[in-house]
């Protein structure tokens, strides 16, 4: 414990003379939130980056994350503690594989969620989050075909809530994947009170969310929202009991705004193995050596904020 607040007071001590900022994913490791000047979701990690007046950036989160925040503060030096820290979701998709379907669909307009590298973002029309993505693909001309990509079970729901004509990058994350209807009933079954929340990129998504669309709506008891959404209604819910279907990093989080509230996770073995790659020990490396840069170059940056700011003029986080 003692080496545990040696470290913390040194994180502390540079992080006030280097006029530096630390954000945390709501995934990331207890002890990493803790320390954070920031803990939330992607994107409104990267707007908090934008925001502050800090001289560096300690982002702790995955590698798209970090290159989010390098477009929207290309003045500020944006660092993330372990360079290996990727996103199996965003690796499904890369520059070349999505020249190549563009030029299968000329006309079409592109359509990607936060969850991809600057790059992609560079031949993106609109950015969505798993919150607006239904409300920005509406806003597109209705006789525009849709390249949407690369979360296939977010992308299935926008096109069977929208009934627009989009073509879906077959792209998942393997640990959202893996919570399956399965886990879903055999823990509402268990906790028959409790609330049940949900990631759109989870593999029980697609499901029930075809069913919402084929009823007209959805179980009181069953919300799909994003991670700030899921913050946002465990405080303000009456429920005394969640079941939460995403990464577990989340719970931390939850337990701590809701110290009095139960949460339970859908899938124990939900865990990202990258999100948990960053570490109390690497925060400080970050901040004493200033590893690692994450810099997107310019002409990336411009092209790729232009995705961001579509998205945010149809729908302001």
């Amino acid at each position: 414990m003692s080496n545990l607040n040696g470290v913390i007071e040194e994180i502390n001590r540079l992080r006030k003379e280097k006029n530096a900022v630390i954000l945390a994913h709501n995934y990331q490791l207890p002890d990493v939130q803790d320390i954070a000047d920031y803990v939330g979701d992607s994107l409104g990690l990267s707007q908090q980056a934008a925001k502050t007046e800090a001289d560096i950036i300690v982002f702790c989160g995955v590698h798209f994350m970090a290159e989010t925040a390098s477009i929207i503060s290309p003045d500020k030096k944006v660092l993330i503690p372990d360079h290996d820290a990727g996103c199996s979701l965003a690796d499904t998709i890369n520059l070349e594989k999505l020249k190549e379907w563009k030029e299968e669909h000329p006309e079409a307009v592109v359509v990607s969620y936060v969850n991809t590298s600057a790059n992609v973002k560079s031949e993106t029309d609109y950015c969505v989050t798993s919150s607006n993505a239904v409300q920005v693909v509406k806003a597109i001309p209705a006789d525009k075909k849709i390249l949407f990509l690369p979360d296939m079970f977010l992308g299935a729901y926008v096109k069977k809530v929208t009934g627009r004509d989009m073509e879906i990058w077959p792209g998942e994350c393997h640990v959202h994947a893996g919570i399956k209807v399965k886990d879903i009933k055999a823990m509402k079954k268990e906790h028959p009170k409790a609330d049940m929340i949900v990631h759109p990129e989870c593999g029980c998504t697609t499901t029930y969310l075809y069913q919402s669309v084929e009823n007209g709506n959805l179980p009181d008891d069953i919300k799909f929202l994003s991670t700030g959404g899921m913050i946002k209604h465990a405080i303000e819910s009456e429920a005394d009991e969640f079941i939460v279907a995403t990464e577990t990093g989340i719970l931390h989080r939850m337990k701590k705004d809701n110290p009095d509230k139960t949460f339970i996770p859908a899938n124990e073995n939900a865990v990202c193995e990258y999100m948990k790659m960053i570490t109390i020990e690497k925060v400080l490396k970050s901040l004493q050596e200033e590893v690692f840069e994450v810099k997107v170059p310019t002409g990336i940056a411009v092209k790729a904020k232009k995705s961001i700011d579509r998205m945010l003029e149809i729908s302001p986080i």
